[in-house]
């Protein structure tokens, strides 16, 4: 056998958590190694959020140069190269990929492309690849192998006519017409895309509600707003009796006692995620499994002494940001730098126009836990910055106790909502009240304000509404 290689930590996976975790490693000096099948970045930079984002972003401008009579501009012939836009996305996630790259090198962390086994406690092998074959002992091992998109059983994925987001990255044709099944973020933000650019869609929940982890209220109005620009929206609806032919997909809408059959030239299936835990460890190791994702403890370790596992394979929320905390807290613990922390507190964000974003709890969650508490709110039709910049659906509303202020959840709809809701993740971490929040000057004219103005509006001391 070939010389077997020693490290203090072994990451299998080199997503936003299998790198995160890996670069940590190699910050605090220890020899670490990072086996990705296929490259650095994982899912979310390869194929979810990065290139998803960039799409948006294309989508976006092309909504806005169509529109620029709104801001006393005039723009003709407005078009655009689909393959173009898909080109970009895939560069800018292979610039980022490359960057990760430069980020193991610096940081001395030995990078392996291949598909790599847990053999055995602090033993792993790469089972397929160029690195076939080779094994390493080591300390520690962080099982960080995400996810992939969950299949609707029994339809056969062409990547075509039927596709995940995945394939959806890499298309070089705006498919004229699209059923997508599952309204949440991924659903979502394919939706309003392939609408922006003049695809006809249909977009299908069989919950109540789009964004099912969201306010009720701002759910409610992101599906007004996507109404009116144009995309078929259906709630409380089943898709059954899925057929695919020669010139697109037929599909049974199901709601109640009503079935309708609607037909599009492409269907995106974004019902969810499942865990990529195939093949992750040999037959003999059986770490202890909920719901077929790993159950990990507070210090991030597996049943399994001296495996740990963080991102989406111990679970929800699937979230790059969180998997990223989750594997730096558990390498900081590994190697006694300070205590790890589970997750509590995250923003949640999606990249639709508006966009949404929110952290802490909804309205509803804090009822149904029995909490005594107020409501604020603050229209962006209110805020001088977004009025100027003809971006002014939406509104922020923050949910705080009634006695102390203390804020429990945050949740805005609008221009920039996603960069917005830092500020209240940072206040619900710090247990900040309303009036904290309400006492710290924002600068005039942004939409910032519209953060301060609705804590204010919880105390009734709102000044521009």
């Amino acid at each position: 056998m070939a010389d077997i290689q020693e490290y203090d930590l072994i990451v299998i996976g080199g997503g936003p958590a299998g790198y995160a975790g890996a670069i940590r490693a190699g910050q605090l000096g220890k020899k670490v190694a990072c086996i990705e099948m296929e490259r650095a970045g994982g899912t979310c930079l390869n194929w979810g959020c990065i290139p998803t984002k960039a799409l948006l972003k294309s989508a976006e401008l092309y909504q806005k140069i169509k529109h620029a009579d709104i801001y006393g501009l005039s723009v003709k012939d407005v078009s655009f190269d689909f393959a173009k836009v898909v080109e970009r996305s895939r560069g800018v996630s292979n610039q980022m990929a490359k960057g990760i790259e430069f980020l193991f090198k610096k940081n001395k962390v030995d990078y392996f492309v291949g598909r790599a086994t847990v053999n055995a406690p602090g033993m792993v092998s790469i089972t397929e690849g160029e690195h076939k074959g080779k094994f390493f002992k080591t300390k520690n091992i962080l099982v960080a192998t995400g996810c992939k998109m969950r299949r609707i059983p029994g339809l056969e994925y062409d990547g075509v006519k039927v596709m995940t987001s995945r394939e959806a990255l890499a298309g070089k044709t705006l498919p004229k017409s699209v059923i997508v099944v599952g309204a949440g973020a991924i659903g979502v933000e394919f939706a309003y895309f392939y609408n922006a650019l003049g695809s006809k869609v249909t977009l299908v929940e069989m919950l109540p509600q789009i964004l099912p982890v969201e306010d009720e209220e701002i759910s409610k109005t992101l599906s007004r707003a996507l109404a009116k620009q144009g995309i078929d929206i259906h709630v409380e609806t089943k898709c059954e009796n899925f057929r695919v032919g020669k010139n697109g997909v037929k599909v049974d809408l199901v709601k109640g006692d009503k079935k309708t059959e609607i037909e599009a030239e492409v269907l995106l299936s974004a019902i969810g995620v499942v865990a990529n835990i195939d093949g992750v460890f040999a037959p003999a190791l059986k770490p202890e499994l909920d719901r077929n994702y790993l159950k990990v403890g507070d210090d991030y370790q597996t049943t399994i002494k001296g495996i740990y596992g963080a991102g989406d394979i111990i679970g929800p929320p699937w979230l790059a940001h969180v998997a990223t905390f989750e594997a730096v807290s558990a390498v900081n613990g590994m190697f006694g730098h300070g205590t790890p922390k589970r997750v509590g507190v995250f923003p949640g964000c999606t990249y639709c126009q508006p966009q949404v974003s929110s952290t802490g709890l909804t309205e509803k969650a804090a009822r149904e836990k029995g909490l005594k508490i107020k409501v604020g709110k603050f229209p962006f039709t209110a805020s001088g910055k977004a009025v100027a910049s003809a971006e002014s659906e939406g509104f922020v509303k923050v949910i705080s106790d009634a006695k102390t202020g203390e804020i429990y959840g945050a949740h805005i709809i609008g221009s920039e909502a996603t960069e917005l809701i830092a500020e209240y993740g940072l206040a619900v971490e710090m247990e900040a009240t309303v009036d904290e929040v309400h006492q710290t000057i924002h600068a005039h004219p942004t939409l910032s304000e519209a953060v301060m103005e609705a804590a204010a509006a919880t105390l009734g001391e709102a000044i521009h509404i």
